[in-house]
């Protein structure tokens, strides 16, 4: 096997160095400062979006939010006034607008295939990354395959957005299309059974919802990004109260642990739309919020660093992105006092984002939080992949008013209660944990000891977690096999 592990690199650097590419490390993706100049200085040429290898140095939060030749700044980040919050607490949400693709799902997709490419462990030349989503992961793999000179696989269910399946089609991604909407994950697993049994090794999955690499990325990078942004913004007594993301693959709630190591106290909720409530009531049903999943917990999700589950009505999001987008509905916000800088970048705001937005408002409100409290989310997406979704509303309710608009504004906004929320006890935490075993000891043959593992063995998170340090010095060995490095060092 190892002596098969030591050719597969073999052709792995082989292609790398003919295809020049370089593979970033974590801490560069954290710190983009740490890049050679002259791999920054030809990122000067080369589009935000562009089918370019150097690409892989732009998986950060601190690109320039630029379309075309861009350097790295801070992160990026917006924060949203009272005005539209309805909250005393400030509400802080980081963009995924500027990464390549439009989300943050090119970092979570990276872990997976690069952690598996250094080690020998996926050749490039005869196998394929296959990556079953509900949306960005499949795209964000889709992309960081073609990158990294990897023939793909995307899987997801055919009710999203046309935009994905149209972009998919631009990397040359081989596409499945399963039967259902956003929670139908179910089918997607079962697609990715029946591709194995026909192609056996020929194939490599990479599932976000049991990838570690998916959640390490946030860990290493969105948490430091978060902290970050919270030492620049705060002010007096001010606290890093709270975090609110929807559980979806549970790879962005990797963050919560470096931030829970950081600020013991912080409030941490996990979201899902009312229509499947999954944890909140053992539930199932289908939904309008593109990008979160459902019917099932995701195996990387640590039940126990969880605080609060909150449910979102889906209809309050279609309400949002219509009131946010719309002509009259940013008319109407403006006459509302948000400030028109806001209004203005509402757009950055996808679906599942506003989904974001409206729990973090919920836990403000459940916790009484003040202006020395700190909510952070993000934003995973904008709009720009959601204006076929604009289209059909347009054409299913007509044109949109200013009635509407206050309507939708009362009920999406200003009306929001603490209803639909559940703060955690311990055997909550492990109420929802257990549901794990119905879709992974029964279907993806996972372990019961694992899984007992993931609650029990204190450091079954942080040592899986820290594993971008030791990946990070592999990269580092491969990029000097590769030899590519020299001709940027002085």
């Amino acid at each position: 096997m190892e002596k098969d592990k030591k050719k597969v690199l073999e052709n792995t650097i082989r292609r790398c160095r003919e295809r020049d590419i370089i593979i970033p490390t974590y801490e560069q993706m954290y710190n983009p400062e740490k890049i050679p100049q002259g791999i920054k200085d030809e990122l000067k040429n080369i589009g935000l979006w562009d089918l370019h290898s150097r690409n892989l140095f732009r998986i950060t939060w601190k690109n320039e939010p630029v379309k075309f030749g861009g350097g790295f700044n801070g992160v990026n980040y917006l924060e949203i006034p009272k005005e539209l919050s309805g909250v005393k607490s400030r509400i802080i949400v980081l963009l995924g607008k500027f990464f390549p693709t439009g989300a943050h799902k090119v970092g979570a997709t990276f872990g997976p295939l690069v952690s598996r490419l250094i080690n020998g462990e996926f050749d490039p030349t005869t196998q394929k990354a296959v990556w079953p989503s509900t949306g960005n992961y499949c795209r964000g793999g889709a992309y960081d395959s073609y990158l990294l000179a990897c023939p793909s696989i995307a899987i997801l269910p055919e009710g999203m957005s046309k935009e994905r399946f149209e972009w998919l089609k631009t990397v040359g991604s081989e596409i499945f299309a399963t039967p259902g909407v956003e929670s139908n994950v179910k089918e997607i697993y079962d697609k990715c059974h029946v591709l194995k049994r026909e192609r056996g090794d020929e194939i490599v999955i990479l599932n976000q919802f049991d990838e570690i690499g998916n959640a390490i990325w946030h860990y290493a990078v969105t948490g430091r990004a978060m902290d970050e942004v919270f030492q620049k913004e705060k002010k007096g007594n001010q606290r890093f109260s709270a975090l609110f993301l929807t559980q979806g693959s549970a790879g962005t709630l990797g963050c919560a642990e470096w931030l829970r190591r950081l600020y013991p106290a912080v409030k941490v909720g996990a979201g899902e739309a009312w229509q499947c409530p999954t944890l909140l009531y053992n539930g199932f049903g289908g939904h309008r919020i593109e990008g979160i999943g459902d019917k099932h917990v995701p195996w990387i999700h640590n039940l126990k660093n969880m605080d609060m589950v909150v449910d979102i009505d889906d209809d309050k999001c279609v309400r949002m992105i219509r009131l946010f987008n719309e002509p009259e509905g940013r008319k109407y916000l403006k006459k509302m006092k948000v400030p028109p800088e806001i209004v203005d970048k509402l757009d950055l705001f996808g679906i599942s984002s506003v989904a974001n937005l409206i729990g973090a408002i919920k836990m403000a409100k459940y916790y009484e939080m003040n202006e020395n409290d700190i909510i952070f989310t993000v934003a995973t997406d904008s709009m720009e992949l959601y204006q076929s979704r604009l289209k059909e509303l347009h054409e299913e309710h007509g044109p949109y008013t200013e009635l509407d608009a206050g309507r939708d504004f009362e009920a999406s906004l200003a009306e929001l209660g603490t209803d639909l929320m559940l703060e955690l006890s311990y055997w909550d935490k492990k109420r929802m944990h257990n549901l794990k075993y119905f879709t992974w000891i029964e279907q993806q043959n996972k372990t019961v000891e694992e899984l007992d593992a993931q609650w029990y063995d204190e450091n079954y998170w942080s040592v899986r977690l820290e594993s971008y340090k030791k990946w990070d010095e592999e990269i580092n060995e491969f990029n000097e096999k590769t030899g590519l490095l020299k001709k940027y060092k002085k």
